[in-house]
């Protein structure tokens, strides 16, 4: 008996080493917890989980059109930081339209040469933190009149936009719009609007030593859009002066201001609007109006009257750097 005994501990001990090794052999179940728990987990942070995107999908903006037609869509962003291509995929700045040398302060023009029977229309796209707040807060519809570029486009008639970046970021999918029109030419109208001088319509005043950066930022938010890229820029309210100058000397652009102030911000009737370009506009004329619907809410009516008077004249409306293309840039 204690033989026997003896050999039941030894068979047992056996038996349980044999299951051992059948579990170490045997695959892992393909729901076990530890596995899957490995195989949900990502490589990399996927783009919704940043903090740019959750930033951006909180914010309480108005949806810009997405199409040629005008309606809202949910537009594709070009990339984090407005980028669609690398920066090496458009052409050099020296190559654009308004490029002008680095070593001096920039040329400032009111217009081009007097011959022939071109004008420039141009439209600022203004966006201030003022005017972003009241966007986003729903005090106002919008800072993008459709209307206008519903007629441009209609009328097949040409037209440069001085655009902010603020704007540019507001109404990407209206900016794609622009771009995708070859008779439109954009240009640089600073990043927010701030002032580049003091006294200057009662707007912020940028620092001097921020001016440069701040135009050179608005040019990157406006370079992945393509189209008819230019270096023309417009200061805001046309405030400048010797040191605002010198300070965009580096960026090597034209500074183009206008010889036909429209005066349509905050206009009540479209009649002075039409008025005061009719009665000053010329051969080479450059005609300041505004495509900011909130700030400018006459234009659209405005603006085929215009048109029609100038046809009238036996003038015609032409990209920018048409009108100025016999005046060498610096």
């Amino acid at each position: 008996m204690p033989a026997q005994n003896s050999r039941v501990p030894l068979i047992a001990t056996l038996a349980a080493l044999a299951g051992v090794a059948v579990l170490l052999v045997a695959p892992a179940p393909s729901d076990a917890p530890g596995r899957a728990a490995i195989g949900r987990m990502p490589t990399a942070a996927t783009p919704s989980a940043t903090g740019e995107d959750r930033t951006q999908q909180g914010t309480n903006r108005p949806t810009p059109p997405a199409s040629a037609s005008g309606r809202p869509g949910a537009p594709s962003r070009p990339g984090q930081g407005g980028r669609t291509d690398e920066p090496s995929a458009g052409p050099p700045a020296t190559a654009l339209p308004g490029a002008s040398r680095t070593d001096r302060r920039p040329p400032v023009v009111d217009h081009g040469p007097r011959a022939g029977d071109l004008v420039a229309l141009t439209f600022d796209a203004d966006m201030t933190d003022a005017m972003r707040y009241q966007l986003r807060s729903g005090a106002v519809r919008s800072y993008a009149n459709l209307a206008i570029i519903d007629l441009l486009e209609r009328e097949r008639v040409p037209a440069t936009f001085f655009l902010t970046g603020k704007w540019v970021e507001e109404y990407p999918g209206v900016t794609r719009r622009l771009a995708a029109n070859p008779r439109f030419e954009l240009a640089n109208h600073t990043y927010g609007h701030l002032a580049f001088t003091a006294d200057c319509y009662q707007l912020p005043t940028i620092p001097r030593q921020r001016m440069a950066a701040d135009v050179a930022r608005t040019f990157d938010v406006i370079a992945p859009y393509g189209g008819r890229q230019t270096r023309y820029f417009r200061f805001p309210g046309l405030c400048h002066d010797r040191a605002a100058l010198a300070e965009l000397a580096p960026l090597g652009v034209t500074v183009v201001d206008g010889d036909v102030i429209s005066g349509d911000p905050f206009a009540k009737s479209w009649r002075p609007v039409v008025d005061a370009v009719l009665s000053r506009v010329r051969p080479g004329s450059v005609v300041v109006l505004h495509v900011t619907e909130a700030n400018a809410p006459m234009t659209d009516e405005a603006l085929p009257r215009i048109l029609a008077g100038l046809a009238e004249l036996g003038l015609r409306p032409a990209p920018l750097s048409e009108v100025l293309g016999a005046r060498p840039a610096g």
